[in-house]
């Protein structure tokens, strides 16, 4: 099986111990994505609706880079530092995905950054 890396400069860098997306078997695997700005790398938003909605651009931008989009999307995972804030990304997410929206899964984000409230991962056709 072949795989070819994905980047863009339109969201922001991952560090350099994984790639923004891969392309493998006819489907866009996009890596955990942040509320980051691509130009600046610092977290858009204090809230979770602003932060889901950055992670989601990025995301979009990402899948752009790959000839895919956001309607293409299978799957998604959707990591949270607070289960509290779990309402207000559904809020968010509705707004993104109002019809149809893909498979989802949570988990509980692992790591501590200072103001990181979410990260979302897809999986999505190529």
């Amino acid at each position: 099986m072949s795989r070819q890396i994905i980047r863009t400069d339109a969201a922001a860098q991952p560090p350099a111990t994984y790639s923004q997306a891969v392309r493998a078997a006819g489907l866009i695997f996009v890596s955990g994505t942040g509320p980051f700005d691509a130009a600046t790398g610092a977290i858009v938003g204090d809230t979770i609706q602003a932060q889901t909605g950055q992670c989601l651009r990025n995301i979009s931008a990402i899948l752009e880079a790959a000839g895919s989009s956001l309607d293409k999307i299978a799957s998604a995972t959707v990591i949270l530092f607070d289960e509290d804030d779990f309402p207000g990304m559904n809020e968010e997410w509705l707004r993104w995905f109002p019809q149809d929206p893909p498979a989802r899964q949570g988990a509980k984000l692992p790591v501590k950054m200072p103001g990181l409230k979410v990260s979302i991962a897809v999986i999505a056709e190529g």
